[in-house]
């Protein structure tokens, strides 16, 4: 049980700074204003966080959240394809409505530059333990190739969803990130068609 508050604490205080980062602005976000609106304490956020800074890789487990929600919307007789690009939708919806372009890119870019953990690429997210279930139930049901490894096609689809951010973030924003993918994805995917 304990286990389980612990997990509520940290996730109230990532969900109220991520909510006030888009609404506005990370620097103009204050630890207390965090605290506040995420009705914990200084004690419990300087327990799971050395400060605001240590907020940003964060946002790998905002992603996860969605995917967890995502997960129990998923239709299992969708095609294995159709899953993937039904789940990459709704991320980027969710990205496009609630993350603003400046945090998305500070993400992108410590993730680029730093030496610790780089989360984005954490095999043990539940956005890739997804994506391995789907691909792999895909290529059982022959629907998806199997001329490729489940962690190669997982690998390709990470490496589609991060260059479509970063041509985003580079952009700033002057496109619909899920209109924009949904155009582009099936032709990146195509390959995973038998």
């Amino acid at each position: 049980m304990a286990k389980k508050n612990a997990r509520n604490t940290r996730g109230k205080i990532v969900s109220a700074a991520w909510k006030l980062f888009y609404e506005q602005g990370y620097e103009d976000t204050t630890v207390e204003e965090i605290i506040e609106l995420s009705q914990t304490s200084k004690g419990s956020f300087y327990h799971y966080f050395d400060g605001k800074d240590a907020l940003l890789s964060t946002l790998s487990s905002l992603f996860d959240e969605k995917y967890e929600e995502l997960m129990e919307a998923l239709d299992p007789g969708l095609p294995a394809m159709e899953k993937l690009l039904f789940l990459n939708e709704e991320l980027f919806g969710m990205i496009e409505n609630s993350i603003s372009i400046d945090l998305l890119a500070r993400l992108l870019s410590t993730q680029l530059i730093t030496n610790g953990e780089k989360h984005l690429l954490d095999h043990n997210r539940i956005y890739y333990k997804l994506l391995r279930k789907i691909i792999a139930q895909g290529q059982s049901d022959g629907q998806l190739t199997t001329n490729s490894s489940v962690s190669e096609m997982v690998k390709l689809y990470a490496l589609c969803e991060r260059a479509l951010l970063y041509d985003w973030c580079l952009c700033g924003g002057e496109y619909s990130l899920r209109q924009y993918s949904s155009r582009v994805m099936p032709g990146f995917l195509s390959s995973f068609l038998p």
